[in-house]
């Protein structure tokens, strides 16, 4: 049995992707798991890390508006759907599993034309283009978001990693504080901005630095590796910790009882399967998508979201400091997130995926086919 996985591009594709890897090699280590992705992307470095074999297509990002660049798209599309095919026939794929970004659009039309059946999952509650393109090439289409809308769409949650799926904070709390240098006995503020950092969330933090020490609130930021801001000694009163990268997440949500974040799919995931609650700052770009990834957790009481231009020191003294100090009310929030979480996911759409193999195979057409062009 063989599996591809087409999720490269960001951290919010590639990892609902490795989780599902992880879930089917726990429920058969014979299956052969392949990542599609191309040298662009953090798949280079994540995939790897996590010992799965990856395969690399040519990358054909689309622009998002008229410009001469459109003309130079289907030939390179065409390329990349080849090179997607000749990845399918080498590892022998029994399905295709796409989780969106612009590796999956050439996977989803090689899968096609090879006769690899497709299962399609979208995180975030706003589709893009290539699962959009993805739902009508099948009827395996499953999403994180209720609100989701797919052609043939099941929601089923976001897959995210098993230490963080079984993660009990409170059990985890004290290892967890003692290893980044935090005191067990004060609250703490997570602050990250994703893989790559946010810049206005950490000059909004920074800058309120002092009130937080004031008023005995500890924080872990998490700056990014490219933000530029010096990683030094935490403050022996009111820890303030800052750290480039955190590989970890599962120890950095349980040292906190409070998160300053995102609202991409993933984080939003995570946030609400392990209770953490948070503000959620959405990006002010693209199409909406982080606000309405968050906009449920808000409604049930487990986070509030700020906009970015909104987001200032003076809010965070202002607004966020004083639920930080209230801990029946932080209580409350944890389990209101909690309440929405999924935990499971990665085992559903892995059960989905096996009945997928297990059903009618029509990969020997799909071989008839390799070397013919689309």
């Amino acid at each position: 049995m063989s599996v591809m996985l087409a999720g490269g591009g960001t951290a919010g594709h590639i990892e609902p992707a490795l989780a599902l890897a992880d879930a089917l090699r726990r429920a058969d280590q014979r299956i052969a798991i392949t990542c599609l992705g191309t040298e662009r992307g953090l798949e280079t470095r994540l995939i790897p890390n996590r010992g799965y074999d990856l395969a690399l297509i040519p990358a054909v990002p689309l622009p998002r508006s008229l410009t001469p660049r459109l003309l130079s798209v289907p030939g390179r599309l065409a390329e990349a759907v080849r090179a997607a095919g000749a990845a399918l026939d080498q590892c022998g794929a029994d399905v295709l599993v796409g989780f969106g970004g612009y590796v999956a659009t050439p996977a989803y039309l090689a899968a096609k034309w090879h006769g690899v059946p497709i299962v399609v999952h979208e995180a975030n509650s706003r589709p893009g283009l290539a699962n959009r393109l993805g739902a009508r090439l099948t009827t395996n289409v499953f999403t994180g978001q209720p609100v989701t809308k797919l052609a043939h769409a099941t929601c089923i949650g976001i897959p995210i990693r098993r230490e963080l799926a079984g993660l009990d904070r409170l059990a985890l709390s004290d290892k967890a504080r003692a290893g980044f240098g935090l005191r067990p006995d004060l609250p703490v503020l997570l602050v990250t901005g994703g893989s790559q950092g946010a810049r206005s969330l950490n000059q909004a933090v920074l800058a309120a630095a002092g009130w937080l020490r004031e008023a005995a609130v500890q924080v872990l930021h998490i700056v990014g590796p490219r933000s530029g801001i010096d990683v030094g000694p935490p403050a022996p009163d009111a820890p303030y910790v800052t750290v480039p990268y955190v590989d970890r997440m599962d120890l950095a949500y349980a040292a906190a009882d409070f998160a300053l974040v995102r609202g991409g799919a993933m984080t939003c995931a995570e946030l609400t399967a392990v209770g953490l609650p948070a503000v959620y700052v959405p990006l002010p770009h693209g199409n909406g998508e982080q606000r309405l990834n968050a906009v449920p957790i808000e409604r049930v009481g487990g986070g509030i979201i700020v906009a970015d231009a909104d987001l200032s020191p003076a809010w965070i003294r202002d607004t966020l400091l004083p639920v930080l100090l209230d801990p029946e009310l932080v209580a409350a929030m944890s389990e209101a997130a909690a309440s929405i979480g999924r935990r499971d996911a990665d085992q559903r759409l892995a059960a989905e995926v096996l009945r997928v193999m297990a059903g009618p195979r029509r990969r020997t057409a799909g071989r008839r086919t390799a070397g013919r062009r689309p």
